[in-house]
């Protein structure tokens, strides 16, 4: 009985042993730094904050314990930049997704198209640049006007990438649709926070604009003029932006594209 109880006391021992074993790696100190732009305009591509926007995927390629390496992932910022002051050093491979056509491209077989990712040494502030192929433009057309505590602004949609050019980059990759270029939806979101998007936004004021098929295709390049709902309190100061998304997901998400976002202060 006696041999027994020894038996398991060290057992538990080594056990309590382990779990306290001290971490011994050196906190991650290197900074990862990047901008998402457009390829035919060089503008900086303005996307949603959280995850419904521009994903950034990091895969280190020199960590040898594990034969698959695990994915980092973190949010681009809302202007179209990103941060990591907290990555390990080594060799990745950088990885964007967003509302543009997709930088890795397979076959239904998984043969692959394109891999227009990054593979980079990441060492102390290491800097990335994209550049992608957005499928809308959005843009403002004149100042935002307020009456009643309704704020009515025009914006103006257009492609950014020509239906040619999406078809022969997606239609290879299998299942492919014309409706994947129809324009669904068009957005005018509404928050008390700068980083306003789909993420970030009051829907007491946000207003939605739904199309069905094709039928936006008539307002591509026209001004379209849209009123917040509700009424915003005198006094209140809000953000607003435009965006709008079309019939064809990135990873499983059908995101949309913006404009900068506007701050507007409703009169007492």
């Amino acid at each position: 009985m006696k041999k027994i109880f020894y038996s398991v006391l060290f057992c538990l021992a080594a056990v309590s042993f382990n779990s306290c074993e001290i971490d011994n790696y050196d906190e991650p100190q290197e900074t990862l730094k990047g901008r998402v732009v457009d390829a035919a305009t060089g503008e900086l591509v303005l996307t949603d904050q959280g995850s419904e926007g521009i994903r950034i995927r990091l895969r280190e390629l020199s960590w040898t314990e594990t034969k698959v390496p695990d994915n980092f992932d973190f949010n681009c910022m809302k202007e179209g930049i990103f941060q990591n002051t907290k990555v390990f050093k080594g060799h990745y491979n950088v990885r964007i997704d967003g509302a543009f056509i997709p930088l890795v491209r397979l076959t239904s077989a998984g043969d692959t198209i394109a891999d227009e990712t990054k593979y980079i040494d990441i060492k102390g502030v290491t800097e990335v640049e994209f550049k992608v192929q957005p499928f809308l433009k959005l843009e403002w057309i004149g100042t935002p006007t307020i009456s009643g505590g309704k704020i009515t602004a025009t914006v103006k949609v257009t492609r950014a990438v020509s239906p040619a050019d999406f078809k022969a980059k997606i239609e290879p990759m299998g299942g492919y649709n014309d409706n994947f270029l129809n324009v669904t939806d068009v957005r005018l979101f509404v928050s008390q926070v700068p980083y306003v998007g789909y993420r970030e936004w009051d829907n007491r004021y946000t207003t939605e604009i739904d199309y069905n098929g094709n039928s936006f295709d008539a307002l591509l390049g026209v001004p379209i003029t849209i009123t917040t709902t509700g009424v915003i309190p005198a006094g209140r100061t809000v953000f607003i932006r435009a965006g709008a998304r079309i019939n064809y997901a990135t990873e499983n998400i059908k995101r949309h594209n913006y404009n900068e976002a506007l701050r507007v202060d409703i009169p007492l």
